[in-house]
């Protein structure tokens, strides 16, 4: 097993209520390693709405996700939880993307019951496939890592079938070889807090700015007995306010004061300028010698 994915495992294995921040790209996923986060999550709604300018409505392809899996554990050693949305098509198509994404460096894959194209679960429309084919995706799934690679089975049947029909939904995903569930959008904190006690597997919370989940904290996530509480675009969200307000300020001056943005030097400094600059000076008069 590789580290990041044994890494993974022991956060889920020993620690409640750890902050997810969501990543829709590699430069996003340097700045939560920098700033000390324990995981990362390569968001898919994120990287539709970044990416393509489109929203979460299932735009995004495997050879997309993979690129940007590359990308990110280029450049973080953080584990790395991948949205994988419906898992692009039936059993067979799971099982290849698992394979796939483990070879490109995912730790953990989160993988959903609604129909394709899948909607945000947080959106009204939502639709289910049926809760036997499901566990047909999560067996392959399962059966097709080759790292033991952690899979997260996310059911968005409260909204549709309600909230009994969901955790029955998680228990037999569990039984499948679900290593971690994912009940989206429970609407009331009584069923968000019944949700660890109900289900014998760790649990994902996604906290929502402005969606249909009561937003509470992660101490309070972590008492009630959830594993990883999920910012998904949260940063996201962030930067398009940042990028609106420094943009407005431009267009009605014409001009920007380097205090409303993030210096030049530390923008290098996030991506590591310095050592690809130590490392031209280093091959530039020809290999070094070898002790």
């Amino acid at each position: 097993m590789t580290s990041h994915i044994q890494t993974l495992r022991a956060l889920l294995r020993d620690e409640k209520g750890v902050l997810l921040p969501g990543a829709p790209n590699a430069l996003t996923a340097r700045i939560i390693e920098d700033l000390g986060f324990k995981a990362v999550y390569l968001t898919g709604a994120g990287l539709t709405n970044t990416d393509l300018g489109l929203p979460d409505l299932g735009f995004m392809d495997l050879r997309q996700i993979a690129e940007h899996v590359l990308a990110i554990r280029g450049v973080v050693e953080l584990p790395l939880i991948v949205d994988i949305d419906t898992g692009f098509g039936n059993a067979l198509n799971v099982a290849h993307t698992i394979r796939t994404l483990e070879q490109a460096g995912a730790s953990a894959v989160q993988l959903e019951d609604q129909h394709a194209p899948k909607r945000c679960g947080h959106f009204e429309g939502k639709e289910l496939i049926s809760a036997e084919e499901m566990v047909g995706k999560v067996c392959a799934a399962a059966d097709a890592r080759r790292q033991d690679m952690v899979i997260i089975a996310r059911t968005d049947a409260c909204a549709v079938e309600g909230f009994e029909a969901a955790i029955d939904r998680a228990n037999r995903y569990i039984e499948a070889g679900a290593d971690m569930t994912f009940v989206e959008a429970p609407q009331t904190l009584e069923d968000l807090s019944a949700i660890p006690r109900l289900l014998p597997a760790p649990q994902m919370l996604n906290m929502v700015l402005g969606g249909k989940t009561p937003i509470v904290d992660a101490a309070a996530a972590g008492e009630m007995g959830f594993g990883l509480v999920l910012y998904a675009n949260a940063a996201l969200q962030a930067a398009i306010h940042g990028m609106q307000t420094t943009l407005r300020a431009l267009k009605a001056t014409g001009v920007l004061d380097e205090r409303m943005v993030t210096s030049f030097a530390e923008r290098q400094r996030l991506v590591g300028q310095a050592t690809f600059d130590a490392m031209e000076v280093r091959y530039a008069a020809g290999a070094p010698t070898r002790a």
